[in-house]
């Protein structure tokens, strides 16, 4: 019998070019690290936006939707790693690392701006109850044209929450950086 035709089409493709290991092995990589903390601290930030009920939704609502988005994108991109389905994508690995990265560096650094700046505009501001009749607002400065009301537990949320939106621009940053070293070697 004859060997089957192959199709020139199904063989042009050049081979997955990924310099990260798969399996178990992507975690112990600095890559692999970051990206597991990407996504520990972005789910952080999720649950702390969204339990602080988002009182200024035009401001966290991006940072709501960028931080929902790169938690689900971060988890398919190390579940593609440690499965080892990369492998069987013909792509370039390292390119597609580098510019994931780069998007999720700059709309992270948006998020992490506005939430700064939600948490900033509250100025001190504080909701006291007087006498059980309702609630009064106390303000300590009326300055600037962004005022928001928060409670202290909103106020507490959206603090930690800035914070945690920080870290994790870093660690997309950091990651950023690593990938540009694989990509370029």
């Amino acid at each position: 019998m004859s060997e089957p035709a192959t199709n020139p089409a199904a063989t042009s493709f050049p081979a997955p070019n990924i310099s990260l290991p798969l399996g178990l092995d992507v975690l112990r990589t600095y890559s692999g690290f970051l990206v597991c903390l990407e996504i520990i601290f972005g789910g952080l930030v999720w649950i702390l936006v969204a339990s602080s009920n988002v009182p200024v939704p035009l401001l966290q609502g991006w940072v709501m939707f960028v931080s929902v988005t790169s938690f689900f994108l971060s988890s398919a991109y190390l579940t593609l790693l440690v499965t080892g389905l990369a492998d069987r994508i013909n792509t370039d690995w390292n390119f597609l690392d580098v510019f994931y990265h780069f998007l999720a560096l700059l709309f992270y650094f948006a998020a992490f701006v506005l939430e700064a700046a939600t948490t900033a505009a509250n100025r001190g501001a504080h909701i006291i109850q007087v006498n059980g009749t309702g609630k009064v607002m106390c303000t300590a400065s009326t300055q600037g044209t962004i005022f928001t009301v928060l409670s202290e537990h909103q106020y507490s949320m959206n603090v930690a929450a800035t914070i945690f939106a920080f870290a994790v621009t870093l660690f997309y940053g950091c990651s950023l950086a690593m990938g540009f070293k694989r990509w370029r070697m």
